[in-house]
């Protein structure tokens, strides 16, 4: 398999670049849906998109209509036939792609995330996607995570599949998945079923951590279960000088929010994080601020003691609005859960990796902290009695994630493929 693996990463390195050139922000994939699924079709695939791929209710944090048909039009303009978007319009983006060779064997699910972030890459001559000519065409808009990568690992998989079929048995079920960033996609996924009666899930990612290429991590430790919300506080405006008396300041309210939230106790019974990442507010200095807008989340070791991180942030945000006499809005845009990979598969995975050419170590483990939506699909199918885990694929980091110079090296796009690759044949089942 490590010669099939060589063979295909300069195309590997190809998807990887068109990938990054164009980045989308979550739902609004439009152009990668597109190209992810005719690929996923030309390999033999089945592929659902639109309302077939996903829940449209268990969607988080959507864009607004505007956002939304602006996209679109761009996707038009991109080339994205009227027939595939009329599938995708109203942000029903990702791909779900199935591979049943009709023999009798286990059920594989993959997950692997597809959106960008809102971000303007860098163009300093130092940056590899500067000096090779594929930075991103849209601004303020990046694949500054390794997302793009990640899809391309996705479709070396089922590249192998798909050329293999006739040697594998039972079932595959790819999930491309949209709006991974805020904790937005999976859920919406997870609640079409898709993996109800998967046998073995796995996910992973590029980097989180500096690792040597042809490292692999088989296992990760300490995800943190999150909650994103955003914030509008409603006062009044008035003339600053002449009647100050008048107005509510919705200014003064989300940054007494602000400062207030971070002085939220932690709980003893394990870690706990809170951000403020955005403020909005104000139109002139004369003006007492009418609208105030907070962009905020909590984290907890256990989804427990996030369910207590954002109790408590909300207790204080409406304090806040009480205190400045204004009106608050909160809305939920994002959640994610903790995540507990299966022990079990740990020898598994180092024994179906040992002859191989481009994995180097499997470690077993790896600490990690932030959150992951993957932690809907690998909750979903333990509790239906399957084994999941989420792995990560070893690459030196110049930069750290969501930075606008962050890269990684192209060298673990086949490492990760050949891992998967492996799995799939067989060697990382449990007798």
């Amino acid at each position: 398999m490590s010669e099939f693996v060589k063979e295909l990463t300069p195309q590997l390195i190809k998807w990887r670049r068109e990938f990054h050139q164009y980045p989308e922000l979550g739902f609004m994939e439009y152009v990668t849906t597109y190209k992810l699924a005719k690929e996923l079709q030309q390999l033999g695939f089945q592929i659902h998109i639109g309302r077939e791929a996903m829940d449209g209710v268990s969607r988080l944090g959507m864009p607004d209509e505007a956002q939304l048909a602006e996209q679109e039009k761009k996707a038009l303009e991109a080339g994205v036939p009227e027939d595939w978007l009329a599938h995708m319009q109203g942000g029903f983006t990702g791909v779900v792609a199935e591979w049943d060779t009709g023999k009798s064997g286990d059920h594989f699910g993959f997950r692997f995330d597809i959106d960008a972030l809102p971000i303007q890459e860098a163009a300093e001559e130092t940056h590899l996607p500067s000096q090779e000519n594929f930075s991103s065409d849209n601004a303020q808009t990046m694949h500054a995570c390794g997302h793009d990568g990640h899809m391309t690992i996705g479709l070396g998989v089922a590249s192998y599949i798909a050329a293999h079929h006739e040697q594998l048995e039972g079932k595959f079920t790819l999930l491309f998945q949209p709006a991974e960033e805020g904790g937005r996609g999976a859920k919406a996924m997870v609640e079409k079923g898709w993996l109800d009666d998967v046998d073995y899930f796995y996910s992973g990612h590029i980097g989180i951590k500096p690792l040597p290429v042809g490292h692999v991590a088989a296992t990760v430790n300490g995800f943190l279960a999150s909650a994103k919300f955003n914030v509008s506080f409603h006062g009044a405006s008035s003339h600053a000088g002449m009647h100050p008396e008048l107005g509510k300041n919705a200014l003064l309210a989300a940054a007494a929010a602000a400062t207030n939230l971070y002085a939220i106790p932690r709980h003893s019974d394990g870690v706990t994080r809170i951000n403020v990442g955005k403020m909005t507010a104000g139109s002139g200095r004369n003006i007492i601020p009418e609208d105030a807008v907070l962009e905020v989340e909590t984290r907890g070791e256990t989804q427990k003691i996030n369910s207590y991180m954002l109790t408590e942030a909300k207790r204080v945000v409406q304090a806040a609005a009480l205190m400045h006499d204004v009106a608050c809005e909160i809305d939920e845009v994002g959640v994610t859960e903790g995540i507990t990979c299966d022990p079990e598969l740990i020898d598994s995975i180092q024994s179906a990796c040992t002859s191989a050419g481009f994995v180097k170590k499997v470690l077993p483990a790896a600490d990690v902290s932030g959150s992951e939506d993957a932690s809907f699909m690998i909750n979903r199918v333990q509790q239906h009695g399957g084994k999941a885990t989420y792995m990560l694929f070893g690459t030196e980091l110049g930069h750290p994630h969501h930075h606008p110079a962050f890269d990684f090296q192209e060298e673990v796009l086949p490492v990760a493929v050949e891992t998967f690759i492996r799995i799939i044949e067989g060697g990382a089942s449990i007798e």
